[in-house]
């Protein structure tokens, strides 16, 4: 005779949020405030909807271009045409959050050169790059950025990284943004969506070696956090690794998601140099939840 079946454990009912485990997340460094527009910025239909097929659109004609360009190398389009380009399509079709957190991106990229050129022995000025309203995206902003980390790399060949007898944690601040919030948008795209459509006229205007380099310019991710990692003496920097080898070429890569998470690793060690320097992360981001 089979054994009776033992009775099934009873289980308090409950339908978890997974945005609101994400924004309650105690292992995330970053000021609640931003983690809520990041969610809100997740949560828009476009991500859900227009995001897959806008990531497969952009992928293939990125892809066709760059194959064209191999016979036809030559600039397509000027780079002060692109700015214009990006710039009217951020006004106009991407949500003020998602434009303001873009615009943030550009100058906490800029706090953490400056962060390492400070506290090395490096020969180079600090960066200048820290833009405040959409207009400041143009005047090639985005090559400009890129640029700063290769001459950053470069001009640390042969200097000895250690931990300097004192931090200077100077320039750690965000300015307040304007993103044009009271600009009327056509549509109001998630940043994802966005960064999948300005990669096309991105790989347009640039030849082929500046997009392989741009593109590049992520796989450095590793190598700052390692960087600020022995400047601190602090392993936390360390977590946010994924292995991205810079020694390992290779464009061949979805460029926009590559985008977004290099953009969150900056949120994140600049929120932890926030922390080392014993402040609390900067509120000066106005949030409203569009």
């Amino acid at each position: 005779m089979a054994a009776p079946r033992p009775s099934m454990p009873e289980f308090v009912r409950s339908d978890p949020s997974m945005w609101e485990a994400i924004y309650a997340d105690p292992s995330v460094p970053l000021d609640r405030a931003l983690v809520r527009q990041i969610i809100n910025d997740q949560r828009r239909l476009s991500r859900r909807w227009v995001y897959p097929i806008a990531r497969f659109v952009s992928r293939v004609l990125v892809a066709i271009i760059s194959i064209v360009k191999r016979v036809l190398p030559i600039r397509w389009m000027p780079l002060r045409t692109m700015d214009v380009l990006c710039v009217w399509f951020l006004r106009h079709f991407v949500a003020p959050n998602a434009c303001e957190l873009l615009i943030r991106h550009f100058v906490v990229e800029t706090n953490l050169v400056n962060f390492i050129i400070r506290n090395t022995p490096v020969d180079m000025a600090p960066v200048t790059l820290r833009p405040e309203t959409l207009a400041g995206l143009g005047d090639s902003a985005v090559v400009e950025h890129d640029v700063n980390v290769y001459d950053l790399l470069i001009a640390l060949d042969e200097v000895t990284l250690a931990r300097p007898e004192t931090l200077d944690f100077a320039q750690l601040d965000v300015p307040p943004l304007d993103a044009e919030r009271g600009q009327r948008r056509i549509f109001r795209l998630d940043i994802q969506t966005a960064l999948c459509f300005m990669n096309i006229p991105f790989s347009m205007a640039l030849t082929l070696e500046e997009y392989r380099r741009a593109v590049h310019s992520i796989r450095f991710d590793d190598s700052f956090l390692e960087i600020l990692a022995v400047l601190t003496d602090d392993d936390s920097f360390r977590h946010w690794k994924i292995a991205g080898l810079s020694l390992w070429m290779d464009s061949n890569v979805d460029v926009p998601r590559m985008v977004y998470r290099h953009a969150l690793v900056c949120e994140y060690a600049h929120a932890r140099l926030v922390k080392l320097a014993g402040g609390e992360y900067p509120r000066s981001t106005s949030v409203d939840y569009d």
